[in-house]
């Protein structure tokens, strides 16, 4: 029970500092992002793994350091935080973060939210789950800067969810409060982090090799 509150919690702040930043109109957002990332990891990655994202946790099951058992529990959890997360926000500033994308095309778009999730699920793999940096302190800050640059560079373009909990929970509360319509791509920040959790645990077993 204590790994799947702690994937709650930590998503919960995610989500609350990526919606109140957003919100605010911060030019800081993403560096907020990413410290309040990096000290949720640092809270809780001896208990949980600290995934707080449903593609980093399908990335770390399929290497194998999270039994199948926990991987619906996990989800469950980072989605039940992001949803609450998203509730407070709109109970703060009686606004809604609405997770679309930018003037792109569809498949700019989602081939940004798997790149850019792909990045973030192998720099996981490696900095928190290999042989080779087992016991090192820098895994929080690593994984924190990871989405900061993520968001910086891509988060105006692509809606810079890079996370299936942070779009689909923004999402199901801001359409709770205007009715509908936020919806239409919602799948992008399902598919594309998806798709770039998988492929980092195949290239996280190039990469460690036999080991």
């Amino acid at each position: 029970m204590a790994k799947y509150l702690t994937e709650a919690i930590g998503t919960f702040f995610l989500v609350l500092t990526i919606g109140l930043s957003v919100l605010s109109g911060s030019d800081w957002a993403p560096l907020a992002i990413g410290s309040a990332l990096m000290v949720m990891v640092y809270m809780g990655g001896h208990v949980s793994g600290a995934h707080y994202n449903p593609a980093v946790s399908l990335a770390v099951m399929l290497r194998g350091k999270l039994a199948p058992g926990d991987f619906a529990p996990y989800l469950i959890a980072q989605f039940v935080g992001a949803i609450a997360a998203a509730l407070v926000v709109l109970w703060v500033t009686g606004k809604t973060l609405h997770v679309a994308p930018g003037k792109v095309s569809i498949v700019a778009a989602l081939a940004l939210e798997m790149l850019y999730t792909f990045a973030l699920a192998l720099v996981v793999l490696n900095v928190a789950t290999s042989s080779k940096t087992t016991n090192n302190s820098f895994y929080g800050l690593a994984i924190g800067f990871t989405v900061a640059a993520a968001a910086f560079a891509a988060g105006g373009i692509s809606g810079g969810a890079f996370n299936p909990a942070v779009g689909i929970g923004a999402n199901l509360v801001h359409d709770f409060k205007t009715g509908g319509g936020g919806w239409s791509h919602t799948w992008i920040y399902l598919v594309g982090p998806l798709v770039g959790g998988a492929l980092a645990a195949g290239v996280f077993q190039l990469q460690e090799g036999s080991k």
